[in-house]
């Protein structure tokens, strides 16, 4: 281990892997150690023996649930949209080689104490039971002006300069709605909170044809994708591509102590006695737990079923998205839902989580209106954790510290962050102009 490295990375959850993958391929030197004995940090996959320790504190779950190891159920789980951001940068990193997906059945949202399919094209907005007639016909002309949008050609811009014109403005010109901009800011443009309303509506644009194009990938009942067996398989597949490319993963490796010189910039990890000297530390936030700030907390609750979620068309993975205003909340809560169809549980299983943006204490009482769409469950477990960001200056110290998971159940927060973080590391863009059809689906 005494060797220097450009960077070493700590912890394998998602971003890290994804960033130790991007520098590797980089053709940097990468060491990458954890101080668990498993892949994934906070974005873990657990089998039913490791949930029930965690959140029993027993290790022996009811023989009914059926074998231990046909679960694979992740700590942070999120889907994955079909033309997004990360599925770019998996094809760039060429890891895709050691993945498959599979289509996600559907894309819900919740309005006026019902679960709805959401409307992403012109043809669905006239059948969504959302609306009523003549609010059918005027989201129909704005799907419309969407889908024809192309920003390198003014002809469909209909007048509109899209990064002057503020979100509010562009709705009120087709006269929608509040009912209507909820389940489109927040369904189909994904926002977490209504911030957006007010800034330039060229992002929101792209964010609802991201939708609709990835909604037509794959032809399935929504844009997005899931890796068959879960988020788990994507930071070993990391780590075999960070082999191919002349990295060092180490599991197990206790303490991880990060060391500075006088000036307060990196030099080096110690672990066990040995100290790898290296110019740039890549972390989550447990590994340098005083130079990050707590900024809020997500609370969650995942639960065993033998049903998929009641009013989703028998969906066997779904997102439903319950926005802030129909809770009379903040923050959007979301649903996430995947069964024996992604391999994620035994036949017959589904896993379902709730989470959302912590406003209490009480996950329990918070977390209701999420849990009440479920249906019975055969188990249910709640959980609260902390929500951290950086406050360093990595221009100064050279560490480079990911920010807490999101509540949210998709991947696009979680990327962008990856991305960032790697604009700074190296100070260049990820070429994410990739052939999309290497990541294809798994064949059912």
């Amino acid at each position: 281990m005494d060797e220097e490295y450009d960077v070493i990375v700590l912890g394998t959850g998602l971003k890290e892997c994804i960033l130790s993958g991007l520098l590797s391929v980089d053709g940097l030197k990468v060491l990458h150690m954890d101080r668990n004995d498993y892949y994934g940090g906070e974005s873990t996959s657990l089998n039913l023996i490791q949930l029930w320790k965690r959140f029993r504190g027993s290790d022996k779950p009811p023989a009914h649930l059926g074998s231990s190891r046909d679960y694979n159920v992740d700590m942070v789980p999120k889907f994955m949209m079909a033309n997004g951001t990360l599925v770019r940068v998996l094809i760039h990193t060429d890891v895709t080689k050691y993945l498959y997906f599979k289509a996600v059945d559907g894309s819900f949202v919740y309005n006026k104490g019902k679960v709805h399919k959401v409307p992403a094209t012109d043809m669905e907005a006239l059948k969504s039971p959302l609306m009523g007639i003549f609010e059918k016909r005027r989201a129909r002309k704005f799907f419309i002006y969407v889908q024809d949008y192309d920003e390198s050609d003014p002809k469909t811009h209909e007048g509109m300069d899209l990064t002057r014109v503020t979100t509010r403005e562009l709705i009120a010109k087709y006269g929608l709605d509040d009912n209507t901009v909820d389940f489109i800011g927040h369904a189909l443009a994904l926002h977490r909170d209504d911030r957006y309303l007010d800034e330039p509506a060229l992002d929101t644009v792209k964010r609802m044809k991201l939708y609709s194009e990835s909604l037509a990938r794959f032809q399935g009942g929504s844009p997005y994708i899931y890796p068959l067996y879960g988020l788990g398989e994507l930071p070993q597949a990391f780590a075999r591509l960070s082999a191919v490319y002349g990295g060092t993963y180490m599991l197990n490796k206790p303490e991880c102590k990060v060391e500075f010189n006088e000036e307060g910039q990196v030099i080096g990890v110690t672990s066990e006695g040995e100290t790898a000297r290296c110019k740039k530390v890549v972390c989550d936030p447990s590994y340098l737990p005083n130079k990050v700030r707590k900024v809020g907390r997500v609370a969650r609750a995942i639960a065993i079923m033998n049903h998929p979620i009641p009013n989703t068309n028998d969906s066997h993975s779904v997102q439903v998205i319950l926005p802030q205003k129909q809770l009379g909340r903040k923050s959007d809560m979301y649903l996430f839902c995947c069964s024996y169809s992604h391999n994620v549980a035994p036949k017959g299983k589904f896993i379902a989580f709730v989470s959302t943006e912590a406003e209490t204490d009480q996950p329990e009482i918070e977390l209701k209106p999420g849990i009440d769409l479920l249906g019975p469950v055969e188990e249910l477990f709640f959980d609260i954790y902390d929500r951290c960001e950086p406050v360093n200056e990595p221009s100064l110290d050279n560490c480079f510290i990911s920010a807490s998971y999101d509540a949210t159940t998709h991947f696009e927060s979680t990327v962008m962050d990856v991305l960032n973080m790697y604009t700074m590391i190296t100070g260049k863009v990820v070429d994410l102009s990739v052939d999309l059809s290497a990541a294809s689906a798994a064949e059912e």
